[in-house]
């Protein structure tokens, strides 16, 4: 498959020829070779819910609106039945608002918060576990085959990571096709932007996917979860509270995929056997890039 082929599939491919999201930088190499490479950059993004700060996130400044919905969504600030009448991003303050016709005060909220395990600091507001007490998701069945094609479609699709480096992935998909895939410097907001994807066109979770380059960690458990989306991916591996929490909820967790191998620690009992791994190669060197270099 070609990749401009691959690229065709997905409803938002990678923002990978976007020239704002890198830099040039000059150094010098393990020669003493002077040589240009493409870093990525990080920038803040100020999110308002209506006239409340809530938080500063560092990112590489795609998508701020997805990323504000999807936050808010997340940390349970921002509901889908909210009616959200505007939302403002103005790029030279380096902010974003969204309003709603309901009022909003979460100040006893932004007292309580929790730094996560993501890379670039994730921060998560009040009881981490609020909101999961009764959740059950959508038993959805998922085809081994399935598995093998997005790993392999995913891993070919040229992104910012395979220019630049220093960024995770997530991709939201359905069955075997990679329908969202968005970046970030911290795995977090990569899944807040398809969140708020999500909820600005009101997109079913009951059916999806949701594949990650990054650790398979408690927040991206609860996220995945408070998103109703009911399997969770990775090429990486596990920590024992986000298995814990995937079988609370229901979730099917998938980690470890790597060429014929992967291994499931939650919901296995939903896999559909339909593949045969001998059957399937091994990653190519190239494809290796999602476990890498970090």
């Amino acid at each position: 498959m070609s990749q401009k082929n691959n690229e065709s599939q997905y409803i938002i491919p990678p923002n990978a020829e976007n020239p704002r999201l890198t830099r040039v930088v000059q150094g010098k190499d393990h020669c003493g070779v002077l040589r240009e490479i493409h870093v990525v950059e990080e920038r803040p993004l100020t999110i308002f819910l209506n006239a409340q700060e809530i938080v500063t996130a560092m990112t590489i400044g795609d998508y701020p609106e997805f990323l504000a919905l999807g936050f808010l969504h997340n940390q349970g600030m921002l509901h889908a039945w909210d009616d959200v009448t505007v939302i403002d991003y103005d790029e030279e303050l380096e902010t974003v608002v969204v309003r709603t016709s309901r009022k909003t005060n979460y100040e006893e909220k932004l007292r309580r918060k929790t730094r996560t395990s993501g890379c670039a600091v994730g921060t998560v507001f009040g009881d981490m576990m609020e909101g999961l007490e009764d959740l059950q998701l959508v038993p959805c069945e998922v085809k081994t085959s399935w598995l093998y094609e997005l790993a392999s479609k995913i891993n070919q699709t040229p992104s910012l990571y395979l220019s630049a480096g220093a960024i995770h992935g997530t991709v939201l998909c359905r069955q075997n096709r990679p329908l969202v895939y968005m970046e970030d410097v911290g795995r977090h907001n990569a899944v807040d932007k398809i969140a708020g994807w999500m909820l600005s066109d009101a997109v079913s979770p009951d059916d999806k996917i949701l594949y990650t380059t990054g650790r398979l960690t408690s927040e991206m458990v609860i996220k995945t979860a408070k998103m109703g989306i009911p399997v969770l991916a990775s090429r990486s591996g596990f920590t024992a509270w986000g298995v814990d929490i995937a079988r609370q909820v229901g979730l099917t967790l998938i980690g470890r995929m790597r060429g014929k191998r992967f291994m499931c620690l939650a919901g296995e009992d939903r896999l559909i056997w339909d593949a045969d791994p001998t059957s399937i190669k091994d990653d190519a060197k190239e494809a290796l890039r999602k476990g890498g270099r970090r």
